[in-house]
């Protein structure tokens, strides 16, 4: 792939031979080009006070780590991939093993992670600071946005739970401290700072995550669906994705993590089991913020319009700036994902939008989100 960025999928590396467990990245041949390429993190076998969003004193990274370390658990995940080639009559199985991190956020035992780190799983084992080894079973997953929440038997454990902060509110500059395993080191803290608001990033189904936030924390493979963390110690991500240079798949200061604000709006989902079935508008939107210099300081501008989709037929078009969903202030894209997240296929969402300094009215009737963008 080239003149872009690269999306490519991590699969679990298949036992034996690879130093550590290393994973197996499957990489688009970039032929040597220096292209940054975009890595869903899957790994095999900032530090001092600082200010937070709601103006309270900071933490220093070392207390951040006392507190939040043994909330975070090691996640082991068995796989088996089929495997075949124009010379096999049958498929074969190859079982592997792939790790990630995962955070504990309720006392019932609720674990909070990446889907990609648990995706195709036939057994799952998660490991606590204090060294204790768990059976872990798979509640919900939403692959549209990479989430997954699992569950451990808390009987007996002393359970750390994170608290949940808000995305929403954070800052060009604010402090944060990544707590993961990367490549299987256990319990790993990094620091850096948020270095951008308001990413975009593809999930492995191909549709896109909105309102990621860019950290230059050291995240590598294994932190996948491990905390980012504010200065006050509370979770404002989930760490997802790197940007890598030419040279291997390790980190160059360009992470980023899911927003914890997505993630509590889907855990009523996720709770309930198996997968979500989510409402499909058909938009990818980014935040409008005062310097865009765009008509409107808040909202939500469209970039694309999926053809053939819900929003499409309905006449929204790319460009326009959405203000309203359902007679409710849209202050950006997160608000457009809570006004759909909300309904089932069928519903209809009501958007008042922004054309070329002209305001209309466009009712969207949602649909079944596929499986896989068109085209993916």
């Amino acid at each position: 792939m080239r003149g872009g960025t690269a999306l490519v999928a991590v699969v679990a590396a298949i036992v034996g031979g690879a130093a550590g467990g290393g994973a197996v990245a499957l990489l688009d041949d970039d032929g040597g080009s220096g292209e940054a390429r975009t890595v869903v993190q899957q790994a095999p076998v900032g530090a001092g006070a600082g200010g937070d969003a709601s103006g309270g004193e900071g933490l220093t990274a070392s207390a951040i780590y006392k507190r939040d370390a043994p909330g975070v658990v090691f996640i082991t995940a068995e796989v088996v991939q089929q495997t075949s080639s124009p010379f096999d009559l049958f498929p074969e199985e190859q079982r592997g093993q792939s790790t990630g991190t995962g955070f504990v956020i309720d006392a019932d035992g609720q674990i909070l992670t990446n889907n990609h780190v648990v995706e195709n799983a036939t057994k799952l084992t998660v490991r606590f600071q204090s060294g204790r080894t768990l059976s872990a079973k798979l509640v919900g997953n939403d692959p549209s946005t990479d989430l997954a929440l699992l569950k451990v038997d808390p009987k007996g454990l002393n359970l750390r739970v994170l608290q949940l902060g808000t995305s929403r509110d954070v800052e060009v500059g604010d402090p944060t401290v990544a707590i993961g395993n990367p490549f299987g080191l256990d319990l790993t803290l990094t620091t850096g700072v948020i270095s951008a608001k308001a990413r975009q990033i593809s999930a492995p189904n191909g549709f896109t995550i909105d309102d990621v936030l860019q950290t230059d924390a050291a995240i590598n493979p294994g932190n996948s669906g491990g905390p980012l963390i504010d200065a006050a110690g509370r979770v404002i991500g989930i760490n997802s994705q790197i940007k890598t240079g030419e040279q291997g798949g390790g980190n160059v200061g360009i992470g980023f993590a899911v927003p914890i604000d997505t993630a509590k709006r889907l855990l009523p989902a996720l709770r309930k089991g198996g997968e979500v079935e989510r409402a499909y508008i058909g938009v990818t939107s980014g935040t409008v913020t005062p310097d865009l210099n765009l008509r409107v300081d808040r909202g939500a501008y469209v970039t694309d319009v999926t053809p053939g989709g819900p929003a499409a037929r309905a006449g929204l078009q790319p460009n326009d700036i959405i203000t309203k969903a359902d007679g409710k202030d849209v202050r950006g894209s997160e608000d457009i994902g809570a006004a759909v997240d909300g309904k089932k296929p069928g519903d209809t969402v009501k958007l008042e939008v922004l054309r070329a300094g002209d305001r209309a009215t466009v009712e969207v009737k949602l649909a079944q989100r596929p499986a896989q963008t068109v085209g993916s």
